[in-house]
């Protein structure tokens, strides 16, 4: 096995990591945002540490595309490679910065019996459920957006992978940009029907695309075309 296609299994691994990360965690946090007073109640703290760590591996996981799939993007475009670098990295700090809010509402209730003000600990935890809202609407609405048009961009133009699926991740990407601005504008809900269904086609490019990163890998023709452009751009540093 080559290089190139061990580099083209892992960032599709890293793809799907992204997508269980996102939809287990989710599910396993979720009484501390659907139970009304979480924060004075029992609670369900250890479900809710798990789904914290299914968070922690959805960030790394981020990441990891993004650094996995760089030395390879970079030979068709280092600039924006760069970018999508980044663009991941931002996405991924935004989602820690909600994954912690949660783990701070679960220890908050684990010191409620010291502090003795249920309703401070009340407004408090909504505040900080609320900042949970926000993250996940720049984090993996508006972020998750820009770099998946970043990637696409570049798996359209260089031909690493079908060009139907590079489109894909193109419209996807835009969608869930362009919904991030309308629910800022208040012109639906962030988890409403409509939020949740423009969220599919860029759900449907990540899993695409790692499936066909991990079945197929890159296509081989352009690895080639990416190398040849190489080689003549260092013949044309050399020549005085």
């Amino acid at each position: 096995m080559t290089p190139t296609r061990r580099t083209a299994i892992l960032a599709g691994v890293f793809f799907l990591l992204t997508e269980i990360g996102a939809i287990v965690g989710r599910l396993l946090y979720a009484p501390v945002l659907n139970t009304p007073g979480y924060v004075l109640g029992t609670g369900r703290d250890s479900q809710v540490a798990v789904g914290v760590l299914f968070e922690v591996v959805l960030v790394i996981a981020v990441v990891g595309t993004a650094v996995v799939l760089y030395p390879v993007l970079r030979r068709h475009s280092p600039a924006l490679a760069l970018a999508y670098v980044a663009a991941r990295i931002l996405e991924a700090a935004i989602i820690l910065v909600g994954t912690i809010s949660l783990l701070t509402v679960v220890m908050l209730r684990q010191q409620q019996p010291s502090t003795g003000d249920g309703g401070a600990l009340e407004a408090v935890a909504a505040g900080l459920l609320a900042l949970q809202d926000g993250t996940l609407l720049f984090g993996p609405g508006f972020a998750l957006g820009i770099g998946s048009i970043l990637l696409a961009s570049l798996m359209y133009s260089s031909r690493l992978v079908p060009r139907v699926i590079a489109i894909l991740g193109l419209v996807g990407g835009a969608i869930i940009t362009l919904s991030t601005v309308l629910v800022i504008f208040g012109l639906y809900g962030q988890f409403s029907p409509i939020g949740l269904l423009v969220a599919l086609p860029v759900f449907a490019w990540e899993v695409s695309l790692a499936l066909w990163l991990i079945l197929k890998g890159f296509n081989t023709a352009a690895l080639e075309r990416m190398a040849q452009r190489r080689v003549g751009a260092d013949r044309a540093e050399v020549t005085p």
